[in-house]
């Protein structure tokens, strides 16, 4: 048995029977439908040999539209950060700040902790408002995030992890969007059972409606508010939020995928490469305590803490404790003592206070 697989086995679906069964879901038909039956079909072994190692240019595996959206985007954003009047249009820079936090919050708590890992439960207002602010975040779809997200839980740095961090920084960072998946990803995709979110009402409307709603509160709102509050030239308001505050919104969640899995600490398990990354904490809103994450993935704080202004900066666990005050969010999963003190002392790498603790015999 793999070294986590016991800790979160019971919070991912059960795979379905046949192997190559498409689920009938929204949006599972066109995963990649780039795809050559050839390519699908293909070993692990062989797909790295007749596609992986051919040169850069002659790859066939590299998506060149998405490749050149990415490099003028993150032009144009950078070009934007150079040049953007700080001082003169500070309303317009905090607009598109505050639309990052709102990003990052749909992102980590509803996507992330409450559809993908089912970490805890929540009621409609809850619920409505994390998909407003995840689509504020201008990613794809709330189930192919959740369907990806768990992919990359349960086969974790492998051919069949979509954003495999073990085939290089920039991959699991941005490279992942720039290509077609792995034969091994589309596979084990179609064993994940996902009926549990494509059967949420606000995720069959957000499914529905998805490309008008993305549109909606990515680009319209954002830019359309400080032209009309606040007399914002439109030069000005599409730079700063179509570009300036998208791409930073999007490289925080990106940066889990890639910083958090390369730099930082492994107090709770040694064996894994996921780390304990405050950099990417301080950006996310307390998502970048990654080595504790995949340790317990079940767990609705995603660190061990939970909020504390010191120690431990996890904004989004502080939000969801306070909805479950209102009674918006409940059953708030959290391994036992017992669990996560065996975990360190047996897995961490030692610089866990809790793994200089003595045993206690009677």
């Amino acid at each position: 048995m793999p070294p986590n697989e016991q800790i979160y086995e019971h919070i991912l679906p059960e795979a379905v029977e046949d192997p190559l069964k498409t689920l009938d879901i929204p949006g599972f038909d066109g995963y990649d439908e780039q795809y050559k039956d050839s390519e699908f079909n293909m070993s692990a072994e062989e797909y790295k040999e007749k596609v992986l190692s051919k040169p850069f240019l002659q790859r066939t595996d590299i998506k060149w539209g998405n490749l050149l959206f990415m490099v003028v985007m993150h032009a144009v954003a950078l070009y934007g950060f150079l040049t953007y009047p700080y001082l003169e249009k500070k309303m317009t820079f905090v607009w598109g700040w505050f639309l990052a936090i709102v990003a990052n919050f749909g992102v980590a708590s509803g996507v992330h902790r409450l559809w993908s890992h089912r970490a805890f439960k929540a009621k409609l207002p809850f619920k409505i408002i994390s998909i407003i602010c995840y689509l504020t975040s201008g990613q794809y779809s709330a189930i192919w995030w959740s369907r990806d997200h768990r992919l990359h839980h349960k086969f974790s740095e492998t051919d069949a992890d979509p954003v495999n961090a073990a085939r290089g920084f920039w991959f699991s960072h941005i490279g992942w969007l720039c290509m077609k998946r792995h034969p091994e990803v589309l596979k084990k995709a179609k064993q994940l059972d996902l009926s549990d979110i494509a059967n949420d009402p606000v995720i069959k409307f957000e499914e529905k409606h998805f490309q008008v709603l993305r549109l909606m509160f990515t680009f319209i709102i954002p830019t359309l508010v400080p032209v009309y509050f606040w007399n914002e030239s439109w030069y000005w308001a599409i730079l700063s939020q179509c570009f300036m505050r998208y791409v930073y919104s999007l490289n925080c969640t990106w940066g889990i995928n890639s910083l958090a899995h390369r730099f930082g600490g492994h107090p709770y398990d040694k064996n894994i490469e996921p780390s304990e990354n405050f950099l990417m904490t301080l950006a996310t809103g307390g998502e970048g305590w990654h080595n504790y994450h995949h340790a317990f993935p079940a767990d609705y704080k995603a660190s061990e803490l939970g909020f504390n202004y010191i120690t431990n900066v996890n904004l989004t666990t502080c939000l969801i404790d306070l909805a479950a005050k209102i009674g918006w969010a409940y059953d708030l999963k959290e391994p036992s003592e017992k669990l996560l003190k065996a975990v360190i002392k047996n897995r961490g790498d030692g610089s866990h206070p809790i793994s200089h603790e003595t045993v206690k015999t009677e």
